[in-house]
């Protein structure tokens, strides 16, 4: 009997790769042929849980890991890099979000475990406009082929995965066709056991067309900036209570998570037109507004319990133009921290506020 059980386990050793090989190249097939996915039935919706050993982590944050000179698709950080990242993060944060399944990410994922770090990952696939591009198609299947991999490969990090971001939105630059994003979704829902779900912001998720994607995903993530939308910091607080609780009335109920929010420190003023930060913002934008703003967030995030992924951990100068464009482009400056990893004053002043807070409540409860 011993025998028969270590022959059966030394073959099963021997097969595996030679299953999921298999396996891959089936569901490469299926996405290349762009066949139909059949929508799993009956289509139970699978808990997203932003917990960590019984502790509520829903308080999360954005990570992008690039710093000077890094950017996606080219050097990207080493290990040493992403665990002194991953230490800061960790004082502050147990739940990060990043948009890719790649090398970056898997080394992020590495470290994370070969570090017992506590902290839980979503991980996203980025999906773009395939259209008669077949480059755009490849990279797409190669990243929804690495995030079925990757979830296998480390599900007690991994607590939800997200495919594309900001796909749908009417402005979006990568708007992506409906049908190509509900056969990737129901794809990683076909080949992974954890929650699935696609990000986008507001102005997607309040239009009718946005309930066909709702039904294929296990719980929606919103982006909901009161700063994008002219709004002043007096306004955003309510402004963003109301935009998230008409989403989540219109959808039903169903669980809404806040995937990105933020306040940015700079912004380039001059840089006028249609969707253009000269003309859209109307808010203050500084160290002073960015601390106010940390501040009225994370009451209404405690008082709410709403798991709320701030935008974001770090600046990253590769974004917005990289260095073609001036330091002062918007999308180089919505970190918490300077891309050399130094806090910037708005964080601390909002750490030692919430430590404050946090010591009186304390102090109320006994």
């Amino acid at each position: 009997m011993k025998k028969s059980i270590i022959l059966t386990v030394i073959i099963f050793i021997l097969i595996s790769p030679l299953l999921a090989k298999i396996q891959v190249s089936i569901i490469r097939e299926k996405l290349e042929n762009e066949d139909v996915i059949e929508k799993l039935v009956p289509f139970a919706e699978r808990d997203f849980k932003p917990y960590l050993d019984d502790k509520w982590i829903g308080e999360a944050v954005s990570y992008g890991c690039y710093r000077k000179g890094q950017s996606p698709g080219g050097e990207g950080p080493s290990k040493d890099e992403v665990y002194k990242d991953l230490t800061i993060i960790s004082q502050y944060w147990n739940l990060i979000r990043v948009y890719n399944a790649d090398d970056d990410t898997e080394r992020i994922l590495q470290v994370i475990k070969e570090n017992n770090l506590p902290i839980k990952v979503i991980l996203g696939i980025w999906l773009v406009n395939q259209d008669n591009d077949p480059a755009a198609k490849e990279a797409n299947i190669i990243n929804a082929l690495r995030c079925i991999e990757l979830a296998d490969k480390y599900p007690q990090i991994i607590a939800a995965v997200n495919a594309g971001n900001e796909t749908q939105v009417f402005w979006s630059g990568h708007k992506m066709d409906s049908n190509d994003l509900i056969r990737y979704i129901r794809t990683l829902r076909l080949y992974t056991k954890i929650p699935v779900t696609t990000a986008d912001d507001y102005n997607f998720w309040n239009k009718e067309e946005s309930k066909a994607i709702a039904d294929e995903i296990d719980f929606i993530i919103t982006h909901i900036y009161p700063l994008w939308n002219g709004k002043t910091l007096d306004e955003s607080i309510p402004w963003l209570d109301k935009t998230y609780n008409e989403i989540s009335a219109f959808h039903n109920g169903k669980q809404v998570v806040l995937g990105e929010i933020g306040w940015a420190t700079i912004y380039n003023p001059d840089k006028k037109g249609p969707g253009e930060q000269g003309t859209l913002i109307k808010g203050e934008v500084s160290l002073q507004a960015q601390e106010k703003f940390l501040i009225q967030l994370d009451d209404w995030i405690i008082k709410n319990h709403v798991t709320t992924f701030l935008f974001e951990a770090f600046d990253e100068s590769w974004k917005g133009g990289g260095e073609a464009s001036g330091a002062n482009e918007i999308e180089k400056n919505w970190g918490v921290f300077y891309e050399d990893r130094t806090p910037k004053v708005s964080f601390k002043n909002y750490i030692k506020h919430k430590a404050k807070t946090n010591k009186q409540i304390l102090k109320e409860e006994k």
